[in-house]
């Protein structure tokens, strides 16, 4: 794959599974549509919330405000389930408002924040009912505290746009999330969130020290007044089981003046097999500064690298603790951590201003899968894999190393508990046209049938934030979400953490009024 091709095919990833939101108001005239009388919930929400910040369906920029945050178009269509109404607040007594009056007239509340969605279910539902959604996106403060190397960021923001007011404000520090700038806080918080500093400092979620949330009767909680068990319980949880997080305030990460990126292309005739054979099991011993992953596609492999230091140290470092992949200078590029952050999915052209902008003009069709893996997959599978990636609608696997900092905090110090594993994999798949998704979708889930075997078991685990409702979806049994049918999908995303999850639900939402498909059920008993 060469390195142009490469180039794109990051962009596109990055433009699929982020969700961007663009702060759309409607016209002053025309903010919603008149609030019929008998409309409970609408009369109920325009006392405390601006008519511009209101969109009803017969609103004029309602369909531009629902679409502006859709990259995945699978779900633009006719057939999905939108909402009634959607809210975009711009402080804290909106989101309490819309829960109050949510809760009173009976109209279930979804949230979008911005992020990768994959499933949609932050603006949709896979089954007729009644909701409205709060959409984010005007939400999106960022405030640095560089004495205490703190930070405040609202749920609204994407990642571009907390990685640059770091940058900005206090150069020698950053943040661990993830690799795409669009990427919304909200979600990607809620769920763990990892990128390429996952070595060195762990998941977003194990770098959160307080929160801002409202809960299910409309109260606005801090850490301290939310309690332990539930400030746990949002730092990985998944979003929208627990409430609306507003804001969250992370600890800031000391990085280098200066940082080495690489991008090495392997094809299958270079060695990429042997190569990846052995990356499984180097690349998580790696010292905690290095973090190598891989993007492997039809023949081709794509080795990235990103060194928090200089190229004086990589490559000898590379040479001696993987000397097959012949690391050299040439291969070297210095720059700064924050020009490293676009730098990764965007190649050269990709400019630190990149990480500002929200929107993307690329939408495609998708399919997101994900694995983890304990043990050495034998050289045999990965000849096999190869042939897989190679068939007809076959996607990209992209594969993430674990160790240090990540595998070193306990399973259930967080809810996300993928921490003893030697690395993640996500498979992606993408079409362009309505009706070309069968094979890409085909291949997706036979190609997770064959890796069964070698991948973890008892449970099969996977990443929530890359969301896959083919693992399983809640029933509702007399209007609450069954424990048992949570736990089929469920413990798959959390393992052993599942039940405590569903045990502060029932203490802080017994009602189970935040809820969608794949949300956490109450555990009632």
């Amino acid at each position: 794959m060469a390195a142009s091709k490469a180039f794109a095919l990051a962009l596109l990833l990055c433009a699929l599974s982020a969700t961007c939101h663009v702060a759309i108001s409607a016209p002053a005239s025309s903010g919603y549509a008149p609030v019929p009388i008998k409309d409970d919930f609408l009369s109920c929400v325009v006392r405390s919330v601006p008519p511009r910040l209101l969109f009803a369906k017969s609103s004029p920029a309602y369909g531009s405000v629902w679409s502006s945050s859709i990259r995945n178009i699978k779900f633009v269509s006719e057939k999905t389930v939108k909402p009634l109404y959607i809210i975009t607040p711009n402080n804290a007594s909106h989101i309490q408002a819309a829960v109050v009056c949510g809760r009173r007239y009976g109209m279930r509340l979804r949230v979008r924040s911005g992020g990768h969605d994959y499933e949609g279910l932050s603006y949709r539902s896979d089954k007729p009912e009644a909701f409205a959604v709060v959409d984010m996106s005007q939400m999106r403060q960022v405030r640095i505290d560089g004495k205490l190397a703190t930070a405040w960021v609202d749920s609204g923001a994407q990642l571009g746009e907390l990685y640059y007011a770091v940058a900005k404000a206090t150069p020698g520090l950053g943040f661990p999330a993830g690799v795409c700038a669009t990427i919304g806080v909200g979600g990607h918080f809620s769920g763990g969130g990892f990128g390429m500093l996952l070595r060195k400092f762990g998941t977003a979620a194990d770098n959160v020290i307080d929160a801002k949330v409202v809960d299910a009767n409309g109260r606005l909680l801090d850490r301290k007044s939310m309690g332990e068990d539930y400030f746990w319980a949002i730092r990985g949880g998944g979003g929208e089981s627990f409430g609306i997080v507003v804001s969250w305030q992370v600890k800031l990460v000391p990085v280098p003046p200066t940082v080495t990126v690489f991008q090495i292309h392997k094809g299958v005739k270079d060695g990429a097999i042997d190569l990846i054979t052995k990356w499984q099991q180097v690349a998580p011993a790696l010292p905690d500064d290095l973090m190598v992953r891989i993007m492997a596609m039809g023949q081709d492999a794509m080795f990235e690298a990103l060194y928090l230091g200089t190229c004086k140290d990589l490559v000898p470092l590379m040479n001696s603790r993987f000397p097959e992949l012949g690391v050299n200078p040439s291969h070297c590029n210095e720059m700064s951590w924050i020009q490293s952050v676009p730098y990764i999915p965007l190649g050269k052209s990709g400019t630190v201003k990149d990480l500002l902008n929200r929107t993307s003009n690329i939408k495609a069709f998708g399919k997101y899968k994900s694995d983890y893996v304990r043990d050495p997959i034998p050289k045999a599978v990965w000849e096999k894999i190869f042939t897989w990636l190679v068939k007809p609608g076959a996607g990209v696997m992209i594969m993430d190393p674990y160790g240090g900092k990540i595998s070193s905090v306990d399973e259930a110090a967080t809810p996300f508990p993928h921490r003893k594993v030697l690395f993640n994999i996500q498979y992606v798949n993408y079409w362009f046209g309505e009706g070309a998704g069968a094979l890409p979708t085909q291949w997706s889930r036979d190609m997770y049938a064959f890796m069964e075997p070698y991948v973890s078991k008892n449970p099969r685990q996977a990443y929530v934030n890359y969301r896959d409702l083919d693992l399983g979806v809640n029933q509702v049994v007399g209007d609450i979400s069954t424990y048992e049918s949570g736990r089929v999908w469920g413990e798959k995303y959390y393992k052993g953490n599942f039940e405590k999850l569903a045990r502060t639900k029932a203490r802080v939402d017994p009602n189970d009024y935040f809820r969608n498909e794949q949300s956490i059920p109450p555990l009632l008993k």
